[in-house]
Parts: structure tokens; C-alpha cells; sequence
């Protein structure tokens, strides 16, 4: 068994605490049950005056922004009360479990900005001693090898109203029961043939009481321990004491394992470990127009309704981070949206808002036209390049400015002209006059179509050269501003627009049997190829992020090369949070 006595953690936690709190903004450190009865706990002196929390993923997927809310209330408790966090992989069935996923959840923690330091660990780690707690259970008297089939014990476990019905084989000698489970481990039973289950009772109102499975034979290499075993833990044998065996004192997990709780304590108090922790649940994160099961995202990828794991439509973490969120944005909606004992939806607008907020005093500004409409002004200088400076980022004035080329041929977007506008567009249109940002004031004088299709390929406008920003003569005001890149100098780019993955709000609101795939938005991704960005972008490296100004907030995609450049919108310029609240306030 691991030690984690008092003395080893006390020598450890005042610099943990310290390291800890720089990289996660205090997550949950304050204001929630959770640490209300952390607190009560120091005060009466229970654990030794410990609090030893753990973060324990099953490796059969990707994390995502569910488990990033787990990650920071784990992490951010055992920071903000001087203690320690471990990182435990409940890796008991390999049937499902794989490399891939254990490095993806390693590289996103650690992304997230926490760091278990020596303290990662596996369930696989506890396979003997969990072994030897089934041992001493079935010496006990409290475990028994039952031959019914899986149907066979769903059967007789009986309803929600009625009770269940004893296995025939509950009442086995604690000799023929310990012969069997030995049988067992050394293979000699085929799969579903027999289970280990705690004997307990079976007409508990409780139905995580009727006699639970323990062990079950699964004849399944495991991606740690090879074929050296052939029976696993169920999860909720293996947890509660892998728990135990660590130290923790705090096991904190979501709602849903509410109605575990019994059996978890009966395990500890039936196998009598020097640790004795206890669990404690809070309210799982609901994202509206997000499907947050892991069953249904691993259906999303093998069915290739996204392009991975890390598809930017994806709420998992690896999807975030590739669209280009932050980990401080994903920190601080996770800790403003607080720990709950009832479950609720939050509006992903809240996530796209905390991502806005970060980007807006942190990413430099850059202009990229994404939908490009030549302009040719005819009185420029056909030869001559200005080199103009413009802000990186008025947020912030330390992220000093850049010089970007201005020549006679120039791209806007095509959306902001219009040859017949209402009276209320303030963009470029026939006669008008317009100022390109921290450049000079043009007015549009020609508008040149394709003979066959009448599409506009060209404007020709002129200039007024006493009109240019920041010069002795620049004071003439014009309603429109708007952006551009000079045609010779701009590099091409793709761009890709996410919008959000399902058309409903909550799309996993749905009678049993229903297809929450119908929601799938078929406009969450729009691929625009033509796009046009400043010269300065050249060698953006991934996860770089611009705000390209008046687009939103863009981020260099991994498929980006030296030839290529990709961008990812992350979110769009309008925050619509503001909004959602005003509602809610009035409703």
C-alpha cells in the first residue's frame, strides 16, 4: 500500500499550493459546498488535517469540457487548501481503453495548466491488492462466484418497485467460492460464464445493492498489464478502493454516482483500509447544442460525422485547443459557472463569451479579407508601395504597432459594397466615400462586371491623398471604415468558419431509441478558400491567435504549411451573452 500519511504531504504542500495557484486563477477556491465542507473537515482535524484530492478519467476516450470542469475543481480545491491532486487513470477495461487516449488525457491536463507532479497513477497499478480485497471478502462471507448469465442477473435483480431474487449460487461454502475465484484468474472459465459479486442485499430499495458484480472475466490484452490477467475490476469495486490504497480524502464526483454512494462506502467499511474517503458529488456540466456522453462523441468520430477527436466542432479539449481556445478562457467559464448540486444546461454562449474576453487583451490585430472584391485606385501611383503603421492591439498599447503595405490594387469584401444600398449602409457603394482602416479615404467611381454573368469583378474608385490616418490633414470624417490587404503583398489562406455542431439546444433531450445525430447542424463548417491576409502573416505557426478585424477571433489550424495557411474561427466578433442574461432577467 502507498503511503500518504500526514507527514509525507505536509512537507510538500505549502509549495504545491504556491506552484499550483499561479497557473489556475484560484479555480473553485472559494464560494461552493464542496469547500464549505473541506473547511469544516480542516477545522475538526479530520484526515490528519489533509486534503488529497484525484482526477481519475477511464482512458476509453477523449476529455472534454465536462471533464475540464472536473479537472479544475480537483486540481483548484486541493491548491487553495494547502493540498495535493493526483492523476489516476481508472484503466479496468480494456475492452474499450487504449494508449491513444491515456496520452490525450496526460497532454490535455497538462495543457489545462495543472501538474501532478510524481503522482500518476492506474487502477492497473492495484490489480493484486484489489485482488486480495476480493479474497478477503470472499473469506469474509461478503462475495460470492455466481454462474448466472448476464441476462440471468439483470433478471433477478428485479425492478425500481419490486425486489430481486437471490442467486441460486449466493449460498456457495467460502471454500468453493475462493476455489472458483481462483478458477477464474487462472483462466479456466470462459468469458461470461461466472462473476465475483458482493453478497449484500437484494431487495435494497437501492438497486446498486442487489448483489453487485465485482469481477468479471474479459479475455482482453490490457494496454498496461499485457495477458497476465484475465478477470478486471468492475469500476465500482476498483475505484472506491484504488480511492483507499492512494490516500485521498476528498472523492469528488459527479451526480450521477449519487445513488453509488452506499456501495462505495460499504466496499470501504467491508475491506477496513487506513484511508477512509469520502465521496462527495456535484452537478456534471451541461453545454447547450453539445452532446457531452462520451459514448455518443466516439459515435460522432467512427461514424465520421467529424474529422477526430480534435475536430474544432468537438467540445472535447483537443477540439478547443485546436480551434484555438485558451486554457485561461476554459479555466475561468469553469469557474464562473460554479459547482452545483443540481443539474442544469449552461449557454455555450458563457463559454464563447470567456474566450472573447481573453482573446480581446491578448491577440494581436491583423487584417484578412475573407471574401475578396478588387479595388483599383486610379489615381495611386501605379509603382508606389506605402508601408503604413497600424496597432497590434489598442487593448494594449505594449504590444506596440506593425507596417503593412498599401498599393493601387487592393482586396475588400465583397459584402461591403453593394451597388444599391438601403439607406442605412454605411460600406462602399457607387458615388461613396469610405476610409480604409489607418489608411487613406477612396471613393468608388466604376463598377466593372463580367459581360456574360454580370458578377462584379472589379471596382475602380480614387483616393484623396490628403486623407491618410494619422496625417496633418486627415481630419475629414466618413461614416464607413473598413478593412483590406494590398493585392500584390496579401498571402493566400483557407479559412474555416464553426459554427455550433447541433441545431438544438439540447439535443440529447430525446426519447430513448432517438437519433441524436438529426441534429447534427449541416452549416457547422464552412470552408472558404480564397481568402486574403496581411504579408506580416507569414510563418504563423499553430495555435497562434489573430483577431482578424471586424471577422472574430481566428487561430492557425495544424494543417497549416509554409505554403498554406489555415485558419480556424474561434468565435465570431458578436457576444451574445450580454443578451442571454437580459433575457433571463426579464423572463
Amino acid at each position: 500500500m502507498k503511503k500518504t500519511n500526514a507527514e509525507q504531504n505536509s512537507k510538500k504542500r505549502e509549495q504545491k499550493a504556491g506552484n499550483e495557484n499561479m497557473t489556475i486563477n484560484n479555480c473553485f477556491s472559494s464560494g461552493n459546498f464542496i469547500q464549505d465542507i473541506i473547511a469544516e473537515d480542516l477545522k475538526n482535524g479530520k484526515n490528519d488535517g489533509r486534503v488529497h484530492t484525484r482526477f481519475p478519467p477511464e482512458p476509453n476516450g477523449y476529455l472534454h469540457i465536462g471533464h475540464a470542469k472536473s479537472i479544475c475543481l480537483n486540481f483548484g480545491l486541493a491548491a487553495a487548501n494547502g493540498g495535493l491532486c493526483n492523476l489516476r487513470f481508472d484503466d479496468t477495461n480494456p475492452s474499450k481503453e487504449d494508449v491513444e487516449y491515456v496520452e490525450s488525457i496526460k497532454r490535455d491536463v497538462r495543457w489545462l495548466g495543472f501538474d501532478w507532479e510524481e503522482r500518476l497513477y492506474y487502477a492497473s497499478d492495484y490489480f493484486e491488492q484489489l485482488y486480495e480485497y476480493a479474497v478477503k471478502l470472499v473469506k469474509e462471507g461478503k462475495a460470492y462466484v455466481c454462474d448466472l448469465s448476464p441476462e440471468e442477473i439483470r433478471e433477478y435483480r428485479g425492478t425500481l418497485t419490486e425486489p430481486g431474487k437471490e442467486s441460486p449460487y449466493r449460498n456457495r461454502s467460502v471454500e468453493e467460492n475462493l476455489r472458483l475465484l481462483e478458477q477464474m484468474r487462472a483462466g479456466e472459465f470462459e468469458e461470461g460464464s461466472c462473476v465475483l459479486r458482493a453478497k449484500i442485499d437484494m431487495a435494497s430499495p437501492n438497486l446498486n445493492m442487489r448483489d453487485p458484480v465485482l469481477y468479471r472475466i474479459l479475455r482482453v490484452p490490457h494496454h498496461r498489464t499485457g495477458d497476465k490477467w484475465c478477470i478486471y475490476p468492475m469500476y465500482d469495486f476498483a475505484h472506491p478502493l484504488s480511492d483507499a490504497i492512494e490516500g485521498i480524502t476528498h472523492s469528488i464526483c459527479t451526480l450521477e454516482f449519487a445513488d453509488h454512494r452506499p456501495l462505495y462506502d460499504w466496499l470501504i467499511d467491508a475491506v477496513n483500509p487506513d484511508c477512509r474517503p469520502q465521496q462527495i458529488e456535484f452537478a456534471r456540466l451541461n453545454l447547450s447544442y453539445t452532446v457531452l456522453s462520451k459514448r455518443k462523441l466516439r459515435q460522432l468520430v467512427e461514424e465520421g460525422c467529424v474529422s477526430g477527436w480534435d475536430d474544432p466542432r468537438m467540445p472535447t479539449i483537443s477540439g478547443l485547443r485546436r480551434r484555438g481556445y485558451t486554457p485561461e478562457a476554459i479555466r475561468n467559464f469553469c469557474d464562473r459557472i460554479g459547482v452545483a448540486k443540481r443539474n442544469s444546461i449552461v449557454a455555450i454562449e458563457l463559454l464563447e463569451h470567456c474566450v472573447r474576453e481573453d482573446l480581446n487583451r491578448r491577440a494581436p490585430r491583423v487584417m484578412a479579407v475573407l471574401r475578396p472584391l478588387k479595388i483599383i485606385i486610379d489615381n495611386y501611383p501605379e509603382d508606389e508601395v506605402e508601408w503604413l503603421s497600424i496597432d497590434n492591439n489598442p487593448e494594449d498599447p505594449n504590444m506596440g504597432s506593425r507596417r503593412i503595405p498599401f498599393s493601387r490594387e487592393l482586396y475588400i469584401e465583397q459584402e461591403d459594397f453593394m451597388e444599391n444600398p438601403p439607406k442605412k449602409f454605411f460600406r462602399l457603394a457607387p458615388g461613396r466615400e469610405v476610409r480604409l482602416k489607418g489608411a487613406y479615404i477612396i471613393k468608388c467611381e466604376q463598377v466593372i462586371k463580367d459581360e456574360e454573368s454580370g458578377e462584379i469583378i472589379e471596382l475602380h474608385c480614387t483616393y484623396d491623398p490628403n486623407s491618410r490616418s494619422g496625417g496633418p490633414t486627415s481630419g475629414r470624417k466618413v461614416k464607413g471604415t473598413l478593412h483590406w490587404v494590398s493585392a500584390s503583398h496579401a498571402l493566400k489562406a483557407e479559412v474555416r468558419l464553426y459554427d455550433h455542431l447541433f441545431i438544438k439546444e439540447n439535443p440529447e433531450d430525446e426519447e430513448e431509441g432517438s437519433d441524436f445525430k438529426k441534429y447534427l447542424n449541416p452549416k457547422s463548417l464552412e470552408k472558404l478558400t480564397g481568402c486574403m491576409v496581411e504579408p506580416g502573416m507569414e510563418g504563423a505557426l499553430p495555435e497562434e491567435r489573430y483577431q482578424f478585424l471586424r471577422q472574430g477571433y481566428f487561430c492557425v489550424d495544424k494543417d497549416s504549411t509554409e505554403t498554406k495557411l489555415v485558419f480556424n474561427r474561434i468565435v465570431s466578433l458578436r457576444d451574445t451573452w450580454a443578451k442571454i442574461q437580459k433575457k433571463a432577467r426579464d423572463s
